[in-house]
């Protein structure tokens, strides 16, 4: 992804998957978009499946914001689906995918190759279809403790996720013990939601 550092990446939990995941801007990207409502494994798998059932072995914004969108939803949704809500996640990698071309002539990683602080980067990530605020900063702190994409200010700019050794999110899995920490931190921060504590912050919309 960066020329800075060749990451290892292991938020898919297979080979193949984070193999893409590690040299594809535009797949990181499409994992982080799909990090919703289902296991982050699943979601990081996402882009290796749609590669593959596009039949190569990277993603193209050109050719998914060109995509036929029933026939996109129809890839997504063969079983094994891309996730839990395969219609409505086909329509928002399009959407991200259309952004692309029209903002960056297709390519994901001009979202942050030039960004002259973390500040900045944030506020292009945000911009992006799909990317609210938190999960902006979560692929803000993804990008610096992973991928080498380290803007001045960078940490501050990704909050709470951007911290040394944390374990909150996706930003911090390089393997099966820190995806249990992270989970389990997810896990804690659901109970202290439901029982109305002010337990640790999470990503709601992101399962378990």
């Amino acid at each position: 992804m960066s020329d800075r550092k060749k990451p290892e990446i292991h938020l898919a939990q297979d080979a193949d998957a984070d193999a893409l995941l590690a040299r594809s801007p535009l797949a990181a990207l499409v994992g982080m978009l799909l990090d919703q409502q289902v296991p982050m494994e699943w979601a990081f798998a996402g882009p290796y499946t749609i590669a593959s059932r596009l039949g190569g072995d990277d993603l193209d914004a050109h050719e998914i914001a060109a995509y036929d969108p029933e026939a996109f939803a129809g890839l997504l949704s063969r079983k094994p689906a891309v996730h839990r809500y395969p219609g409505s996640m086909a329509k928002r990698v399009q959407q991200l995918c259309a952004f692309l071309v029209e903002e960056y002539e297709g390519d994901a990683a001009a979202v942050w190759a030039d960004a002259g602080s973390g500040k900045e980067l944030l506020a292009r990530l945000k911009a992006l279809p799909g990317f609210g605020e938190q999960k902006a900063k979560i692929f803000l702190a993804l990008l610096g403790k992973q991928y080498g994409v380290r803007p001045r200010g960078w940490r501050e700019a990704a909050g709470a996720y951007g911290e040394d050794g944390s374990r909150r999110s996706a930003a911090d899995i390089t393997g099966p013990e820190s995806l249990a920490e992270v989970r389990a931190y997810k896990q804690e921060a659901k109970r202290a939601a439901k029982a109305g504590g002010s337990g640790p912050s999470v990503q709601r919309s992101t399962a378990l």
